[in-house]
């Protein structure tokens, strides 16, 4: 559908039903011809009220809660929490605990990666690299079931640790899975570096700088393609990642084909990641005692997860449901590069460019626009907006 604006000029709306997006999302593109002159974004279509629910649970009920916010990331959902609550609680989980944690968690940014791999190049029309990564990401879930029986809501995280140990017959069925793997990362590796349609698709386009990302405030793999020094892991270590530090991955390109290379090279360094904890995996409990009742106050927690920095705020009242549960995600970050950096490209590229950034519609809809009796937005003072805010997540 074609809105015509001006002559020769049209906006070019996109969504929320589009069968080029696997979530509701709306876009507005101003073109003129084939050439994007302007940009904007809807989101909301799948706000679910998951913090306000929260809210309504007890600290315990709510690790099932927070693991649904998105269904590929749910393990760093459910870490981020129980960093939180223990940080409230003041107890110390356990270094076994700590470990098997991280390992999760870089085989869940391996399903990730290998899905968005197969999403993007769909989107470009590289249907045979959808199709081998989609099959390749098979192993991963085999072995992310192996471990806690689940294929997608892995459900590995108590409050105060973990559920499932690793042996040594699982320790070995996943080096078999990751061995695997790492051969047919070098067949993505070669197809984003040399297959000339894949560059002709990729390269230059939708460059960011470093300055630009950095203003911007994006996160993960999408601002680490622009060369920003900025992951959570190396930044302000959690879980195990003192023992087990992660190498950054950086890229000073900029463009879309920089962000495919950051996330494949992601994959090689959690394989290394991965190996070096099961080589190394510490003894001792899985988990530790935790109150009921949370003690009184606030705690913020920060993650990596597979798109970027999640951030948590949990505050307690003292009982067993918290009294604020706040999320922000990665994906909500990332929106701003898209409707700053379409302009000048075709319209054909908006739908690769869109999933370079790794979207997820589910996770990033917690945002509130307000507009009561009429009153623009920019006529309301930011602690008007506060109080408001408070009053209405009571």
């Amino acid at each position: 559908m074609e809105t015509q604006t001006k002559a020769n000029k049209f906006v070019v709306p996109i969504g929320p039903q589009h069968p080029a997006l696997k979530e509701p999302g709306h876009f507005e593109f101003s073109v003129d011809g084939e050439i994007v002159t302007g940009a904007s974004v809807r989101l909301g279509f799948v706000h679910r009220g998951i913090e306000k629910g929260a809210e309504a649970r007890t600290w315990i009920q709510n690790m099932y809660m927070v693991e649904r916010v998105c269904g590929i990331c749910s393990h760093v959902h459910a870490t981020a929490y129980a960093l939180g609550v223990e940080k409230l609680a003041g107890v110390e989980v356990p270094p076994r605990a700590q470990a098997i944690r991280e390992l999760v968690a870089e085989l869940e940014r391996i399903h990730s990666h290998m899905l968005w791999l197969g999403v993007a190049a769909h989107e470009g029309g590289f249907d045979t690299l959808f199709m081998y990564s989609w099959r390749d990401r098979e192993t991963v879930m085999d072995m992310l079931e192996a471990i806690c029986g689940n294929r997608v809501h892995y459900s590995v995280n108590l409050i105060g640790g973990v559920k499932y140990d690793i042996d040594t017959k699982l320790a070995d069925q996943l080096r078999k899975g990751l061995d695997f793997l790492e051969g047919r990362c070098e067949h993505y590796m070669k197809v984003v570096t040399t297959d000339e349609t894949f560059i002709g698709r990729t390269k230059d386009i939708g460059t960011m700088s470093k300055d630009e990302a950095v203003m911007l405030g994006s996160v993960g793999p999408t601002a680490r393609a622009s060369g920003v020094e900025r992951d959570i892991r190396v930044d302000a270590p959690y879980t195990a990642y003192e023992k087990f530090p992660v190498k950054m991955i950086i890229d000073t390109a900029g463009d879309l084909q920089a962000r495919f290379v950051v996330r494949i090279k992601e994959l090689y360094e959690s394989f290394r990641l991965i190996r070096e904890i099961l080589d190394h995996l510490p003894e001792g409990e899985l988990t530790t005692r935790v109150p009921r009742r949370i003690p009184e106050g606030e705690a913020i927690s920060r993650v990596e997860a597979p798109r970027g920095e999640l951030f948590y705020f949990l505050k307690s009242n003292g009982s067993d449901i918290p009294e604020r549960v706040k999320i922000r995600t990665p994906s909500l970050c990332n929106w701003s590069s898209i409707t700053n950096f379409a302009v000048g490209h075709k319209l054909a590229d908006m739908p690769m460019l869109l999933a370079g950034i790794d979207p997820c519609f589910s996770c990033n809809d917690r945002s509130v626009v307000i507009n009561l009796n009429g009153n623009k937005r920019n006529e309301w003072t930011w602690e008007q907006l506060r109080q408001y805010g408070m009053e209405y997540y009571r």
